[in-house]
């Protein structure tokens, strides 16, 4: 057994904390119908203590009792940042035991088994990378890379090391759009024809707001596109297809904040082919004024449509046929990733999406089964990467562009 992992003993369920939990449209066995009495532990390393590092940290905290037993018992080893104030900090409050001020002591660290990297878009490329290479399982946030190039050589060289790796789209763990998922590919929709999605925020409206990280395109890549378009690429992807040409636009509304200058996108909009046939149109700006986190997405076949909205996470509108759109409330526990959650009508929000995510990933190390297809991994980091790309180089030339996958084989990008 690996350093990293360690038998626990898992005590029983207390019999009203069953009943509560169970009290359920449908019930959820017994603990000891579930697992043996041992659960494994994995020592988790992390690289960040931002927004996304309290996200994830609290998923990790969740799935040690939401879940229990967990596939793998997560221990929250260490956490790594560059200032010794704020890690310290950080540690204290995310509940590692650790903290470091560089990365690498991580990849050192034989305790971790799970690398998790939620810093900067900077180094989200050589440290997972080192962590692979290390023998860590590996989890990034998005956008993989800062470009197509930077996340094809993240997905080769951490697909080398045949470690688990997860690209931390984490709306792909939504329970409706799962559901959308399973309702698609079961052929409800018929033939799929349009895919429309918008994703809008409004908080760099405000022309005070300082030169973050997120506006300097050394360090994010890009802006609105990388941020939250390479969102509505990933669900593109994911719930109709691989795409094929995009014709794009992108504007930076505010080209200087604090005297420096923004070389970042703002908004973008594009139109986009589907290899299967279908049309469909993405647009991602931070700067709608009333919008905070308006992720939306409309899907149209021959049978019937399906829409979602983020800010109603927990429902899913069907029309089908031209019947008119009715709405599921997803919170049965029949419904994707509810069992372990609470009685029907009983909704869930946003920061549980990382909980069933990382869930995932935590299955497919223990029982070293596939992330994919419905976790993403490094593969489709890079193929989300690979069409904002071509979408800045539509925008650059005016045109539309097809996009290029490039095939590993031939060390060379090739059409879909």
């Amino acid at each position: 057994m690996p350093p990293s992992h360690r038998k626990v003993e898992v005590p029983s369920r207390l019999e009203n904390d069953r009943r509560d939990a169970g009290e359920r449209a449908s019930s959820r066995a017994d603990v000891g119908d579930r697992a043996p009495g041992r659960a494994e532990t994995i020592g988790i390393g992390m690289l960040g203590y931002g927004f996304m590092g309290r996200a994830h940290s609290s998923a990790f905290r969740t799935i040690r009792h939401m879940t229990w037993p967990p596939p793998l018992v997560p221990e929250l080893v260490s956490i790594a940042g560059r200032s010794q104030a704020s890690v310290a900090d950080a540690a204290d409050e995310f509940g590692f035991a650790e903290h470091v001020t560089e990365w690498q002591a991580l990849v050192a660290d034989s305790r971790i088994g799970l690398f998790d990297n939620t810093g900067p878009n900077s180094v989200h490329v050589e440290p997972s990378i080192a962590a692979a290479e290390a023998g860590k399982h590996v989890v990034c946030e998005k956008p993989l890379g800062r470009t197509a190039d930077e996340a094809y050589e993240a997905w080769q060289r951490v697909s080398a090391t045949h470690v688990k790796h997860m690209t931390a789209f984490n709306y792909r763990f939504v329970p409706a759009v799962r559901l959308a998922r399973e309702l698609i590919a079961s052929g409800e929709l018929g033939e799929l024809l349009h895919f429309r999605a918008t994703y809008l925020q409004d908080w760099l409206v405000d022309p005070s707001v300082a030169n973050l990280w997120r506006l300097d395109k050394s360090i994010a890549g890009s802006g609105a596109l990388g941020d939250l378009g390479a969102h509505v690429v990933d669900l593109a992807r994911y719930l109709v297809g691989e795409i094929a040409g995009v014709s794009g636009a992108l504007r930076t509304f505010t080209p200087v904040r604090g005297g420096a200058q923004v070389d970042v996108d703002d908004a973008f909009a594009a139109s986009v082919e589907f290899l299967g046939g279908a049309l469909g149109t993405i647009e991602a700006s931070r700067f709608c004024p009333g919008r905070k986190n308006a992720l939306r997405f409309e899907i149209n076949g021959t049978s019937g449509s399906l829409a979602f909205n983020l800010e109603r996470l927990n429902e899913l509108e069907r029309s089908e046929g031209t019947s008119g759109f009715r709405t599921i409330f997803v919170t049965d526990p029949g419904h994707p990733y509810l069992e372990y959650w609470w009685p029907a009508g009983h909704v869930l929000g946003w920061e549980h999406t990382f909980v069933h995510e990382l869930h995932h990933l935590l299955s497919a190390i223990r029982d070293d089964g596939d992330v994919a297809p419905h976790g993403a991994t490094f593969e489709d980091g890079y193929r989300a990467a690979e069409v904002c790309d071509a979408i800045v180089r539509s925008a650059d030339e005016h045109a539309h562009v097809a996009v290029h996958y490039r095939d590993p084989a031939l060390g060379r990008r090739a059409s879909q």
